[in-house]
């Protein structure tokens, strides 16, 4: 060790000292702290388990989507047995690290696991439910080192960002026609509204308006991904062209309820209770059962094979809003129709809605869509 370096860890530590703490002592205590073993816990200890099911119940059942309460429920089960009966203030940061080092090969999962984690911790000591220098060490390990690989096609990670072409538009737009219809509208809307898909299929009859200037759909605050965000507002979506056909043809049918109804399967398996309309993965899982990759014994083989491969739904929205910004439609205007906030302080002072705007670049980019399906 340099001197230098030495004089500034021995004034450090005399300075300690002077306090009246004892350096040693302490070291000696957090050694202890560490390598203390797990023991057996009385009936009434609060474990780990306990501290989840306080979190599940205080926070996550209040706060967050049926799916997402499923998700997350899966997640601080099976996956973090090994601390599940443990007390929280006995779990070391090196059990934290080996937890998710376990998990390293699945790094967007043991991301999540990490964060659920953090946030029960959170929740237990905003409670008094533990000391109060009880570590979070979820909060401190693994920075930044759990990454997303990407996708893996093929035996290869994908992680570009898809975006389709004219001539792949051309090819596409007519062979979704082959899927059943509940799919192929709501992936056609994707391309026409450029909506986000949990949005789309959470579809009812209620959330259509006819206006002096035309066909809306306005999707409830509650129901976009901006709902926790306070100055979010409900999202105004113009219906043009191909996208209101589908929805006005689809309202006649089901009425003020769910566009996109959830249908019990017609084989033994037993019906989701709580579920009311078709989910995105469900959509996103049809269209990747028809990719040319697809492994798995469930594939879905149509009339006529895929003509483009390598996509799912969520790039149809990226499609719209790219095709948006190369018609030359501003930047604002294109994120407003695509329901993003606005950014910092302008979403603070532009109140505007640019209704008039959307209406006007979705006209335009339905004429477009329809000349490349034509084509």
């Amino acid at each position: 060790m340099p001197l230098a370096a030495a004089v500034v860890q021995w004034e450090t530590k005399r300075g300690i000292r002077d306090t009246g703490e004892d350096p040693a002592l302490a070291r000696r205590r957090a050694r202890e702290h560490v390598a203390a073993p797990d023991v057996k816990h009385g009936l009434g200890a609060y474990t780990v388990r306990c501290l989840v099911a306080d979190y599940l119940a205080g926070h996550v059942e209040h706060n967050a989507s049926p799916a997402v309460q499923t998700n997350t429920r899966y997640a601080l089960g099976s996956p973090i047995e090994p601390i599940l009966d443990k007390l929280p203030e006995s779990v070391t940061r090196k059990m934290a690290f080996d937890l998710l080092e376990g998990l390293r090969d699945r790094p967007t999962y043991a991301n999540r696991i990490k964060m659920e984690l953090g946030a029960a911790w959170d929740y237990a000591l905003d409670a008094g439910r533990l000391p109060e220098n009880t570590p979070n060490w979820w909060r401190q390990i693994m920075r930044g080192r759990l990454r997303s690989k990407g996708r893996s096609r093929n035996g290869e990670r994908v992680t570009d960002k898809r975006v389709l072409t004219g001539p792949e538009i051309t090819a596409l737009v007519p062979w979704v026609q082959v899927l059943e219809e509940d799919v192929a509208d709501a992936v056609q809307l994707y391309l026409w509204t450029g909506q986000r898909g949990n949005e789309i299929v959470a579809m009812q009859g209620v959330e259509l308006s006819e206006e002096t200037d035309g066909f809306w759909w306005t999707i409830p605050k509650a129901k976009t991904k901006n709902k926790r965000i306070e100055r979010a507002t409900a999202h105004r979506v113009p219906l043009v062209g191909r996208a209101e056909l589908i929805v006005r043809r689809r309202w006649a049918i089901y009425g003020a309820g769910h566009l996109f109804p959830y249908a019990a399967p017609k084989s033994g398996r037993r019906p989701a209770k709580s579920r009311k309309g078709i989910t995105q993965a469900s959509v996103g899982q049809i269209i990747a059962r028809c990719q040319p990759y697809w492994k798995g014994n469930n594939k879905l083989v149509t009339e006529r094979p895929i003509p483009v491969t390598g996509w799912t739904p969520h790039d149809l929205r990226r499609t719209a809003r790219t095709m948006l910004g190369a018609m030359g439609c501003a930047n604002e205007v294109a994120e407003e129709i695509i329901g993003h906030i606005k950014p910092g302080i302008v979403g603070v002072y532009n109140l505007y809605t640019y209704d008039a705007e959307k209406r006007e670049w979705l006209t335009k980019l339905a004429a477009r869509l329809e000349e490349l399906a034509a084509s």
